[in-house]
């Protein structure tokens, strides 16, 4: 890698730094400890909630594995960034397209080696399609110079692409297929720069999409908005799934935080 492309790469990874190394602190020693009787209700034991079951929470903390117990299934987690022209278009006016670039890189840094416990994926959406590889679950990056080349794909791409959306298209085929893998638990992540209006797309149809399946934790994090669009886009929120806050991700590298605190703590 040349001198400049170590700087450039240094640049994002440097806005990240902190988050990475905090996320991979709790990657390390914490999980989801099930059957509690105090902390987060487990959806997935509301039933037994009604029929008296009182152990029917869960909360983070260490678990030590019994001797002999098989390894648990990976979890499965995709990133679906917006890679459309307007984030290329508007990055001059609020950065949207180097916050996305700075949360994609922290994912990149914060799982690498731990390809044993979590599968992920980085897919682009734009006016050319909704299916648009960026990272392969089965050839993620391992190093620096790999991980520019995933960041350079991204900016040419918004720089290229035609003009149109597919957010809708990309994030109900993410959750689809994320649902029919096997794991642990499965995550979609959709970075959006909520310019959804100029298209047609109405939040309520928009949220649907997003809570459409039980089984996908499914998120959607704005972060740019022309005007008040992701306000307008965010008071509508089914179950709290248009991750807000989007004053938040206007900030440096405050993409990357969103994505750390709204997402992150549910593995």
């Amino acid at each position: 890698m040349s001198e400049y492309d170590a700087a450039t790469y240094e640049r994002f990874s440097a806005a990240v730094r902190r988050q990475v190394q905090s996320l991979r602190i709790i990657l390390d020693s914490l999980q989801w400890l099930k059957n509690q009787a105090l902390g987060d209700l487990d959806d997935a034991k509301i039933i037994d909630g009604l029929t008296g079951e009182k152990a029917i929470y869960k909360r983070r903390g260490e678990l030590d594995p019994e001797l002999g117990s098989p390894q648990q299934k990976p979890k499965r987690l995709r990133v679906l960034v917006d890679v459309s022209g307007s984030m290329y278009r508007f990055n001059g006016v609020d950065g949207r397209l180097e916050r996305s670039m700075e949360a994609v890189c922290m994912v990149m840094e914060a799982l690498e080696s731990y390809e044993h416990k979590f599968k992920y994926d980085v897919v682009g959406h734009s006016g050319d399609g909704y299916d648009i590889e960026l990272v392969r679950a089965d050839s993620v990056p391992k190093n620096n110079k790999q991980r520019l080349k995933v960041l350079k794909t991204m900016h040419a791409h918004a720089q290229f692409c035609m003009s149109g959306d597919h957010t809708l298209e990309g994030t109900q085929a993410s959750i689809k297929e994320l649902a029919r893998e096997e794991a642990d638990e499965h995550f979609v992540v959709v970075l959006s720069d909520a310019n959804l209006e100029r298209y047609g797309i109405r939040p309520e149809r928009f949220a649907r999409v997003l809570t459409s399946d039980p089984q996908v934790n499914a998120f959607a994090i704005f972060i740019g908005s022309l005007g008040d669009q992701a306000e307008r886009n965010l008071q509508i929120d089914y179950e709290g799934k248009l991750a807000g806050e989007y004053r938040s991700c206007r900030a440096t590298s405050g993409c990357a935080v969103r994505l750390k605190v709204h997402v992150f703590p549910e593995l």
